[in-house]
């Protein structure tokens, strides 16, 4: 078994994870990955090893492992948890960074609209989870990177929504979003801390609602439950 392999298997899998082709709660199936991949199954279990500690599955004695859950409960977490972790890596990232960082990180700004102004939504979300994990490592703070990493597997995950607009308003909105990442990188180079998390939170602000839509089902049609009604009625 070559690293390259058991490397691009590592990466492959966190990539459907985060796209959904992997649904939140899947078992992972160790027997199918091991043929869909070519290996065995203890570098496999080497990979889910590795998966777990990142925060991508949960394992489980005796019962292998499953894609990290968004129920209820965890979305609850992810919405109250998510504005202080970015505004604390974007004050930090603002004070630490170096030329370097914003070389990489106007790279990733420019695949990114690239990437959401051709509607390609799930790369344009997986481009947007590492311009944010590069502004992690901009902050330089050993305690908040794996909690912005953790946290961007639930983000990347809720954003395959936001980079599929359904309407005229909600393409603006993505549309103010890229705009909002280069506003973000010019208060990076300069040095505001305090810009940088103004931006931050606007940021965060302005796709937390179509965020919040992936776990609130829409209303069922009005004719329909006035049928329901009367179908019961007495």
């Amino acid at each position: 078994m070559t690293k390259d392999r058991k490397a691009h298997c590592l990466e492959d899998i966190k990539m459907r994870i985060l796209t959904l082709d992997i649904a939140p709660g899947s078992d992972l199936d160790e027997a199918s990955l091991c043929e869909r991949y070519g290996m065995s199954r203890t570098p496999m279990r080497e990979i889910f090893q590795r998966l777990g500690g990142e925060g991508y599955v949960e394992l489980t004695q005796n019962r292998g492992a499953k894609v990290a859950s968004m129920d209820l409960a965890v979305m609850r977490m992810f919405f109250q948890t998510a504005p202080v972790i970015y505004a604390s890596v974007a004050r930090l990232a603002a004070e630490n960074r170096q030329d370097l960082d914003l070389a990489r990180l106007r790279a990733l700004q420019g695949d990114f609209r690239t990437a959401t102004e051709s509607g390609d939504a799930g790369k344009a979300a997986l481009l947007n989870h590492r311009f944010h994990l590069c502004i992690g490592e901009m902050a330089r703070n050993p305690y908040l990177l794996p909690s912005l990493k953790r946290m961007l597997i639930d983000h990347t995950r809720l954003s395959q929504t936001f980079y599929r607009p359904a309407s005229d308003d909600e393409a603006a909105r993505v549309a103010q979003a890229v705009d909002q990442h280069d506003a973000m990188i010019a208060a990076f180079a300069a040095r505001e801390a305090e810009r940088a998390v103004d931006l931050t939170i606007d940021h965060w602000n302005l796709s937390r609602d179509r965020l919040e839509r992936f776990v609130t089902p829409d209303p069922l049609p009005i004719d329909f439950l006035t049928e329901r009604g009367g179908a019961h009625a007495v």
